[in-house]
């Protein structure tokens, strides 16, 4: 059964395809750019803690608009007032209605470390998200072969780039550990049916071995999902929706750590 990402990929495939700018070009603009900062180091809670990735999203494939005329400068600075460690910034156009340029105001608006939430397919693509600032990059899995998983975790550690893998079984972690990956997310939702199984984090997180960090994704929607997670050995948590459609999100980001809603909030 063809999956909305199979639709998404085959989009970013052929993108990349036709892409005809040279490597040595793009790496002169990923030189220029800021510093990387520390994206796997900021997901590192105290015990008992769970880091909070905040995401700045406009809209997702299967809900449309979440947020459409979000301000992501303004949002980024909500959330660090409300306690997130790091932020993830949707940056794909056609599906989720980001760009770039939303990465670029979030990072200049906070010293966060920001990961580049988009589908990682080709070399090229870790070249532009450090080049737009990134962090981080992510990579799915489930649209890679081991073969590019591997060559593309290199490619994002040559960069200075974190790479985020992203896992939704067993088998797929078993493809990211081959690959030798310190930074695995257990994506909690379905790819066929866009259900959310609050047990599939807990079910592969068991499987994942010391000194690999570990993010639980999608389905988070309160203070005691982040308690189980920590129980469960999570590091760090990755929200959007939950966030992105509050009234007051950094109030929502600190009610979700189980802090105090941050100064100014409404």
């Amino acid at each position: 059964m063809a999956t909305y990402l199979d639709a998404i990929v085959a989009h970013h495939r052929a993108r990349a395809g036709a892409d005809r700018r040279s490597r040595a070009e793009l790496a002169e603009a990923a030189a220029a750019a800021s510093a990387p900062r520390d994206f796997l180091g900021a997901l590192a809670a105290p015990p008992g803690a769970v880091a909070v990735i905040a995401e700045i999203k406009r809209r997702s494939p299967s809900k449309g608009d979440l947020a459409p005329d979000l301000d992501p400068a303004g949002l980024a600075a909500a959330y660090r007032a409300g306690g997130a460690a790091a932020l993830s910034v949707l940056t794909d156009a056609p599906h989720f209605g980001g760009g770039a340029a939303d990465l670029v105001a979030a990072r200049a608006a906070t010293p966060l470390p920001v990961l580049r939430k988009d589908f990682t397919v080709a070399a090229l693509d870790c070249y532009d998200a450090r080049a737009m600032g990134a962090d981080a990059v992510l990579l799915i899995a489930a649209a890679l072969s081991d073969g590019e998983l591997e060559e593309l975790a290199g490619v994002a550690g040559v960069l200075g780039l974190a790479a985020l893998v992203e896992v939704h079984d067993e088998a797929e972690l078993d493809r990211a550990l081959g690959i030798g990956a310190r930074l695995v997310g257990v994506n909690q939702r379905d790819l066929h049916t866009f259900e959310v199984d609050t047990e599939r984090a807990l079910r592969v997180g068991a499987a994942i071995p010391s000194g690999v960090v570990r993010v639980a994704e999608s389905g988070i929607r309160d203070h005691a999902d982040l308690a189980r997670l920590a129980q469960g050995g999570f590091d760090a948590v990755l929200v959007g929706e939950r966030l992105v459609t509050a009234p007051d999100p950094g109030a929502a980001l600190a009610a979700l750590r189980g802090a105090s809603a941050p100064a100014g909030s409404r």
